[in-house]
């Protein structure tokens, strides 16, 4: 071992070793507690991106921390290829996306490397290879021969930027997820997923999900939506036509008194019974695509007509106006409802303004005390007489899986001429798009491709002719069930394995951003219970505990030119005018300093992880990452802070270096009984001790690395200072570096490596078990505890008292108020209150002596 620490040179040695003797490669152990221990896959874009090294850096400290309590680790890695912005990129360098994407994936994976992760490269995935997709499209057949897939016209919402369709999830504030471009309608055939079939069991499960963030599962819970309520059954007057009302909740007061039923423009009764031409006119109106892609489903004002129509119920025995209206709910299966403008202001008004004579203009009122005692009584009868039946709906829409790209995952569908839809043979698969198709006219967009490849898309399926289907998946079903196939990434012949599933499932850990709360988080949920019910798996839930992280934040400055354009300058390139006191750039323009944001291209405060390692090393860098922030906080980047961690590495590494001769007297001293000769080694054994409950606490509970970092810091201070008199100091210092060692490993595993191999180790620390506790008895140590002592509220001055102390008030009160230092401010004045805080403040009310 070198005098000086050459982070470059460590890390490198360190990495070989570990791929020469796949040390983190697993297989199922029945002997053995497992842990999964799962970052989501990330998008092979070309460059790694701090958000990365924080996500998988994050799940690596998890991941060696548990192998360190013995546990069987899976710990994986693979490649989300498949989309559009792969695309775009290939497109724009005039290459194949599948070239680009590949290109990317060795490129990334050697970034990675560098870091030192314990990936269990073995099993990596690439979504776009059609062995992992294949089964893919083999489970999506299964759903379609189910119903749980189907096609059909519907109105989606519509990328112009990138042409293609989007998913309700994937429409942020009415903007596209990835470019921000405003989002439209528009009417297409298209494939969906029954998602909405699961949606009761997705929001009634998010109860047992105990490990999952609070703030995930509200916002999967007011995604998926739910109101309560009941529906009546009405016919309409005059006609034998029944249909069902829905009343929610909320509105069952007004079931004695209501004053007209709003039904949709799409309702059944608007196509089978209204003849007038005025109301025709209304309906087709609001029917028609054009009028829902132009207005994109935002209705600045709801529209009434009245439908000529009246609804009955013999038990309500009075009949009820039918109005019809554009827009009714955000529940889209809500086809009918009641109201009474007495009660409901914007139906008041509406009445109004259309003056409906047929309806009560009246007031608004107060509710009677008898009207809201009556309306229990005729809701149970309803449901009693099978006049009404409790009904449930959900905010949550059927999964839009239809995209309009090449770059994905080909749905296995012939469409015959007479638009008949049959599914590909499993002996088929994977149906896989030619190479020819992404060579070749690399420049033509996704409908020239298609208008262009046409003929190779007829296809003959045992005598069945017809075209393929020339949509891909959507790319999030990919990474839907990813999690599933690492556990069995060797299983040719099924797409899951069920014992090693078995094994591995539920994910113990899972590590990724708060974004795909209601996007992937949702889609793989939903995908798990698939996957059980099709009898591919045995549990409910896909992961137990789930982390999610912060952003990486960093500092932004732009200037505005001429044309108001902006323009983003990196921060390296960013100076301070002490003169004028402002930023300026390189030529002298004035910046805008835009604050900490997160690190984006767009705004090129980026930084570059390869450049930071060859500066600092992995291990300062991983280190800086768990220490700035806790992992669900946003973290500002600083490189004070990268600087700073290195520099704690190199003391560590020269202390050790110079204590090589600690080694020596432990040889001799190893096989004798550690015995504690006075008080000064209890306290740095206690210390030491503290330090190991205190880290193991925070893996085990609130996962505050950032608080376990700096414990193990000032305890290696403590042990640097600490004075060696005889062989029993040597120990207790030789055993409390091991110690320190191992709760650093997983955070800085390379450094650790060589210095516990240069301790005089045999094995590798990667074999390690986490430090124990050495017992010693802690009543022969006079442990003592701060008081803050307060007078009025301000402080005054801080009193050490001893442990034993700490639950006899009377002693403290007594010891405080005689205390030279105290009584001195307590002289010409009246006591009137203390106020004790155990173990922290002492705070003494006074008043001057009169």
């Amino acid at each position: 071992m070198k005098k000086e620490y050459f982070p470059k040179e460590i890390e490198f040695y360190v990495q070989k070793k570990w791929e020469h003797e796949k040390t983190f490669d697993v297989i199922e152990n029945y002997n053995k507690k497992k842990f999964y221990c799962l970052s989501m896959l990330p998008y092979p874009s070309g460059k790694l991106h701090m958000g990365h090294v924080r996500n998988y850096t994050i799940g690596d400290v998890i991941a060696r921390y548990q192998r360190m309590l013995g546990k069987n680790v899976l710990h994986p890695i693979g490649w989300d290829a498949f989309g559009l912005p792969a695309e775009i990129a290939a497109h724009n360098h005039n290459i194949s996306p599948n070239i680009w994407t590949k290109n990317n994936i060795l490129y990334m994976k050697k970034q990675l490397q560098l870091l030192g992760f314990s990936f269990n490269w073995d099993r990596e995935i690439t979504t776009c290879d059609p062995n992992y997709y294949r089964w893919e499209q083999w489970f999506f057949l299964k759903l379609y021969k189910l119903g749980l897939a189907y096609k059909k016209n519907d109105i989606v919402n519509w990328c112009n930027t990138d042409k293609t369709i989007l998913a309700n999830e994937q429409v942020i504030n009415k903007c596209c997820w990835r470019c921000n471009s405003i989002v439209t309608k528009k009417q297409v055939q298209q494939w969906f997923l029954k998602i909405t079939n699961y949606a009761e069991e997705l929001l009634n499960n998010l109860k047992f999900l105990h490990g999952w963030p609070k703030k995930v599962k509200n916002m999967q819970k007011n995604w998926i939506g739910q109101i309560k309520g009941i529906e009546v059954i009405f016919k309409i007057y005059n006609i034998n036509y029944k249909f069902s009302v829905f009343i929610e909740k909320k509105d069952y007061y007004i079931i004695n008194n209501i004053s007209f039923i709003k039904i949709l423009y799409s309702h059944s009764i608007c196509k089978k019974f209204i003849n007038n031409q005025k109301i025709k006119k209304f309906i087709n109106k609001y029917s028609s695509a054009l009028y829902l892609e132009n207005n994109n489903f935002q209705f600045n004002k709801i529209k009434y007509i009245n439908s000529e129509l009246f609804a009955y119920n013999t038990f309500l025995k009075k009949k009820i106006p039918i109005i019809i209206v554009n827009y009714l709910s955000n529940y889209s299966n809500i086809k009918a409802t009641i109201s009474n403008p007495q009660y409901n202001k914007k139906d008041c008004d509406f009445i109004h303004e259309y003056n409906m004579s047929i309806i009560s203009k009246n007031k608004i009122l107060n509710l009677s005390n008898n009207i809201k005692n009556n309306h229990e009584l005729i809701i149970k009868s309803l449901i009693l007489k099978k006049k009404a039946f409790y009904k449930k709906f959900f905010n949550l829409k059927d999964w839009s899986i239809s995209r309009q790209r090449i770059w994905g995952t080909p749905i296995p569908i012939i469409i015959t001429k007479d638009k008949q839809y049959i599914p590909l043979k499993q002996k088929n698969l994977p149906f896989v798009f030619p190479e020819k198709f992404f060579n070749t006219n690399i420049k033509d967009n996704y409908s020239e491709k298609i208008k262009n490849n046409l003929d190779w898309f007829k296809y003959n399926n045992n005598g069945v002719i017809g075209q393929l289907e020339t949509d891909t998946f959507d790319t999030f079903i990919e990474s839907s069930w990813y999690y599933a196939r690492y556990t069995c990434t060797n299983e040719k012949n099924r797409m899951i394995n069920k014992k090693q599933a078995q094994y591995w499932l539920p994910i113990d850990q899972y590590i990724g951003g708060i974004e795909h709360a209601t996007m992937h988080l949702i889609y793989f949920r939903f995908f798990h219970k698939l996957m059980r019910d099709i009898g591919l798996l045995n549990t409910n839930e896909p992961v137990k505990n789930l982390l999610c992280q912060g952003m990486v934040l960093a500092n932004s400055y732009y200037y505005i030119d001429k044309k108001k354009k902006y323009h983003w300058v990196k921060e390296k390139n960013v100076f301070f005018d002490k003169k004028n006191n402002i930023f300026i750039d390189k030529k002298g323009r004035k910046l805008i300093n835009n604050g900490m944001i997160k690190m984006s291209k767009s705004k090129n405060n980026g930084i570059n992880p390869q450049k930071i390692i060859e500066k600092y090393g992995a291990d300062s860098l991983r280190l800086f990452i768990m220490f700035a922030a806790p992992p669900t906080i946003d973290l500002e980047w600083q490189e004070t802070g990268i600087k700073g961690m290195y520099r704690f590495l190199n003391k560590l590494w020269i202390f050790i270096y110079e204590y090589k001769k600690l080694f020596d007297n432990y040889q001799k001293l190893k096989n004798n009984k550690l015995f504690f000769h006075n008080t000064k080694q209890l306290v740095i054994q206690d210390y030491i001790n503290k330090t190991i409950t205190k880290v193991t606490n925070i893996f085990e509970h609130n996962q505050s690395f950032n608080t376990a970092i700096s414990s193990i810091m000032i305890l290696f201070n403590k042990i640097r200072k600490y004075k060696i008199f005889n062989d029993i100091d040597h120990t207790i210092i030789f055993n409390g570096i091991l110690s320190i060692l191992k709760m650093l490993y997983p955070f800085t595993p390379h450094i650790c490596f060589v210095l516990w191999k240069y301790m005089g180790n045999k094995n590798d620390i990667d074999y390690e078990s986490w430090p124990l506790i050495i017992k010693i008895d802690t009543k022969k140590i006079n442990n003592k505890f701060n008081i803050v002592i307060q007078i009025n509220g301000k402080k005054k001055y801080i009193l050490s008292i001893l442990d034993k102390y700490k639950d006899q008030q009377n002693y403290i009160k007594k010891y405080v108020l005689s205390h030279n230092k105290i009584s001195k401010l307590l002289i010409n004045v009246e006591i009137i209150k203390i106020i004790y805080i155990p173990q922290k403040i002492f705070n003494i009310v006074t008043t001057i002596k009169t």
